[in-house]
């Protein structure tokens, strides 16, 4: 086997390393194995939170630490985070500023809709604060009710006891909820924060795996809306991991699917599109794999094993 030519490999999560009933597949997993062997780093990039990403967390050991490393990093809450598995601390975020966090609540007030904001759980010792300015949408009470997250509730954000803390406000409806919210959205915040808008998890016909976890996956009626820091995207986290190394973009590589990884696609020295990616994220690509439903994420490993890429 040829040496490889990256030395970090980023791997967005649902939509990518995760096939559509939510899960890792063996094929999967046996080549982020066989990466680590040959002597890359795998970097789990999502845009879930880190306690939202334990199954995925340890379906690929994330949480052990690499050869000549004292840290298991994951990149969670879409670039937000740095958080060390192998010790649940940690090691970085970039928060949402707090006047920024305020206007957006405000807007979501006139708007008469719910914001869910994400915490530093280390820092903060809460996942979500959901501030009572409108109904909480079925798909929040969903994931509330099968994700391993504390969430608290206020009626107004001057209850926050931890405003530093927060490093994303983020809604979750239907399509046509959330249409307008996410218009008015960009139009009031466009210039001073990192938005995206796309298909939320969900339910799979409310199965559960062995373990006793709902299998989730993407639902296409469902849409998140996301607003962070201006400085926020899985690239400026994995950057900075990488710069923390000595370790050039050029040897970074990087597989995604979703508007959340664009930056990483573009920014690594090899962007390798998924099968199902959205067309920005596969224009920006200098590589293809498979649909994540035929383990695109194995494929593309073997590729880059075999030297091919």
């Amino acid at each position: 086997m040829p040496t490889p030519r990256y030395d970090i490999l980023a791997l967005d999560l649902d939509g990518t390393l995760l096939g559509p009933d939510g899960t890792v597949s063996q094929a999967n997993a046996d080549a982020v194995d066989e990466a680590r062997r040959a002597g890359i780093e795998v970097v789990l990039c999502t845009g879930r939170g880190y306690r939202e990403s334990g199954a995925a967390i340890e379906a690929i050991h994330a949480d052990r630490v690499a050869t000549g490393r004292t840290i298991a990093p994951v990149v969670v809450s879409g670039g937000a985070m740095i958080v060390d598995a192998s010790r649940d601390r940690t090691m970085h975020r970039w928060p949402l500023g707090e006047s920024l966090a305020s206007e957006l609540c405000d807007l979501f007030a006139e708007m008469g809709r719910a914001p869910l904001l994400l915490k530093d759980f280390d820092a903060a010792g809460f996942d979500y604060l959901v501030i009572n300015s409108g109904p909480v949408e079925p798909p929040t009470q969903w994931w509330f009710e099968h994700m391993p997250v504390e969430v608290r509730f206020v009626s107004s954000l001057a209850e926050d006891e931890h405003p530093e803390h927060t490093v994303r406000v983020g809604f979750a409806a239907g399509t046509e909820t959330m249409r307008d919210l996410a218009e008015a959205v960009r139009e009031r915040f466009g210039r001073r924060a990192v938005i995206h808008a796309f298909a939320a998890v969900s339910s799979v016909e409310d199965r559960v795996g062995p373990d006793g976890r709902p299998i989730v996956g993407k639902d296409e009626n469902i849409h998140l809306l996301e607003v962070f820091d201006a400085q926020v995207s899985k690239w400026t986290a994995i950057h900075r991991l990488a710069l923390e190394q000595g370790i050039p973009r050029e040897r970074v590589a990087a597989i995604g699917d979703e508007i959340n990884d664009l930056a990483m696609i573009e920014g690594a020295g090899l962007g390798v599109a998924m099968g199902n990616a959205i067309p920005e994220v596969s224009q920006a690509a200098q590589r293809h794999t498979l649909h994540h439903a035929d383990d695109g994420v194995a494929h593309a490993i073997g590729r880059i094993l075999a030297g091919e890429w």
